[in-house]
């Protein structure tokens, strides 16, 4: 009698044992876009890319005939409130009909994207960065994002698209040596959790770089050796500011992912970020944002989607269930919260949700 039940106790154990294991797999399976998802975020790219106003220009002024409005200073660039906001709206309707050539609203989008990036647009955009007063503008969070962009432009399979990515190539290569300029002269990295910051400009930057830019990606990799290599504690308790719509510590992170080898980026990590491989919800959790309607406050929701998209990539690499599980509670909080009708983080959160997507695929 007692072996029996000793038995049946085992059988009960593994039963639920087993139940437990599924249940974190299910959890720690990474949220993809689906068809539905795509339509849900395009509307908000696809309303702003050509919503001229409110309007932040970011310029500085010369003298009084920089007065111009934002279409004229920025016929491709001009609509989401910001420039970099118009960037990645861009890029969120490219990688939509990259994912799923056969979207229902293709034929719309595609027309849209050709009337913004022309030929001629493009030149005015290049010409507005060559201006003596404006040659720093959008460094270098709106030139990682116009990379980002490029990049999709040229892999995509769609034929309009990789027209349209001659059209850009102008201005992808003064971006392109722009960045290689400023991070080889740039002494110390930019550590904070918005658009400044180093790791990110980086990271996005190398993504693009490592296919089409050998010099870009050679000099990232290295600056980034410098920069971060003999970092240790970063102090993840800290975050986040106010205001933060990146993470310091995570941006920094998923750039060393990109740079070191696993076995020297394992021993990085733990000493960057002690015990974070094991235990990362002790560390951080989603974030909430008390009102939308306050566009600085409104990149919180940006924050849980940028975590999200570090959490999946360190995540999937060294194959840690507990990263990915909590890069999904970080996506739902904010996915479900985001048609609120408050332009101030509609105009550009679609692009972060996608983006966290795709780092799950």
């Amino acid at each position: 009698m007692k072996y029996t039940l000793l038995f049946l106790a085992f059988i009960i154990f593994s039963c639920n044992d087993k139940s437990q294991q599924t249940d974190t797999e299910q959890i720690a399976k990474p949220i993809t876009i689906d068809t539905k998802k795509a339509d849900y975020l395009y509307t908000f790219a696809y309303t702003c890319i050509d919503q001229e106003y409110p309007n932040k220009l970011g310029q500085v002024l010369g003298d009084s005939t920089y007065l111009k409005t934002p279409k004229e200073l920025h016929p491709t660039f001009y609509g989401c409130f910001d420039w970099h906001s118009a960037v990645h709206g861009h890029w969120t309707l490219v990688n939509i009909l990259n994912t799923y050539p056969d979207f229902k609203e293709k034929d719309e989008i595609i027309k849209k994207l050709q009337a913004t990036i022309s030929k001629e647009n493009i030149l005015k955009e290049i010409e507005y960065f060559d201006d003596v007063h404006n040659k720093t503008f959008e460094r270098t969070y709106g030139w990682a994002w116009l990379l980002k962009l490029a990049k999709s432009l040229k892999e995509s399979n769609i034929p309009e698209l990789k027209a349209l990515d001659k059209n850009l190539e102008p201005l992808t290569q003064l971006i392109e040596s722009k960045c290689i300029e400023f991070f080889k002269k740039l002494n110390y990295p930019i550590r904070v959790g918005e658009h400044p910051n180093t790791a990110f400009g980086m990271s996005f930057a190398l993504d693009y770089a490592e296919n089409y830019s050998p010099e870009l990606a050679k000099v990232i990799k290295e600056r980034a050796k410098v920069f971060y290599q003999n970092d240790k504690g970063c102090p993840i308790n800290w975050e986040p500011g106010g205001f933060d719509f990146l993470s310091p510590c995570l941006e920094e992170a998923t750039l060393m992912l990109k740079v070191l080898p696993k076995k020297d980026y394992l021993t990085w990590l733990d000493q960057f970020l002690p015990g974070f491989r094991t235990q990362p919800s002790q560390y951080i959790s989603p974030v909430e944002v008390v009102d939308k309607t306050d566009g600085k406050m409104a990149h919180l929701d940006g924050l849980n989607f940028s975590r999200t998209w570090c959490l999946y990539q360190i995540g999937k690499a060294l194959n840690n269930n507990k990263m990915i599980a909590l890069a999904n509670t970080h996506f739902n909080d904010s996915y479900s919260k985001m048609d609120t009708g408050e332009y101030a983080g509609a105009h550009w959160l679609a692009s972060f949700a996608l983006h966290a997507l795709k780092a799950g695929q």
